[in-house]
């Protein structure tokens, strides 16, 4: 999609709570964070709906710290203006954009990304948590990090992650490119930090359910290994919960933000 005649493309980085969203997308039932930020954009058009293109699409209940996405707006704005104008009219929802920034009309959001890193926070103790409610996974059973974290390397490079894709996936290949996957606790939580230049559908969560299934001792470490070689997703772990997720960064070959 490339801009029209009179309008000014921008790269928009988004900050959002996903607990009580849908996800991104938009749905039949229930709020999107895509809706939120397309009727904000709106105000800023003359009230005529603005479409908006955005680097992953993320589910229901899970967290951005750094998502992208573009939108067309009216020339005569300044960087400013649209976050300012855009956060003040989606409040109260907890969402908002960190930064604005001019970009060629043909620059793309989603296929212009090159890297996508993603953040998982399990809270490793007995006690459930109060501070980090819908915000970590909470395994009570004692997880052991280290041991996550060498079963994790199996899985760096391309791979066919059949095993690790939701069966709603729509992506044309299994195939992808993991280029980073780190398990490492900081006190009572185990992060898991993983990045790829694109994911399946679902493919972080489900590898986080299984490599937690090493971390309690119910694995062996060899077996994730196996599972990937299976191309069966019944071979892997369970899919892990979302509150746990964020987004936390999108790359470009040339960084619209600086």
């Amino acid at each position: 999609m490339t801009a029209a005649a009179g309008v000014t493309r921008w790269a928009l980085k988004l900050e959002y709570d996903g607990t009580g969203f849908v996800g991104w997308q938009r749905q039949a039932n229930g709020v999107s964070v895509q809706q939120v930020l397309e009727q904000a954009a709106a105000r800023l058009n003359h009230g005529t709906a603005v479409a908006s293109i955005v680097a992953g699409r993320t589910d229901a209940g899970v967290h951005a710290a750094g998502q992208v996405a573009h939108i067309d707006l009216p020339v005569g704005y300044a960087a400013r203006k649209v976050r300012d104008a855009l956060n003040f009219h989606m409040k109260p929802h907890p969402v908002v954009v960190l930064r604005a920034a001019e970009v060629a009309a043909e620059w793309n959001a989603r296929f212009d990304a090159n890297r996508r890193r993603y953040r998982y926070c399990i809270l490793n103790r007995r006690s459930r948590p109060a501070l980090l409610q819908n915000r970590v996974w909470h395994v009570g059973a004692p997880l052991n990090a280290d041991a996550m974290h060498a079963a994790a390397q199996s899985l760096l490079g391309r791979h066919d992650f059949t095993s690790f894709r939701a069966a709603a996936c729509q992506a044309k290949s299994p195939l992808r490119t993991l280029d980073r996957l780190e398990i490492a606790r900081e006190g009572d939580i185990v992060v898991v930090t993983t990045e790829a230049r694109s994911f399946l559908h679902h493919q972080v969560r489900n590898m986080v359910g299984t490599l937690r299934l090493v971390g309690d001792g119910t694995w062996p470490a060899e077996r994730v290994a196996a599972a990937l070689e299976s191309r069966n997703r019944a071979a892997a772990g369970p899919t892990a919960p979302a509150d746990g997720l964020t987004l936390m960064e999108v790359g470009y070959p040339d960084d619209p933000f600086g």
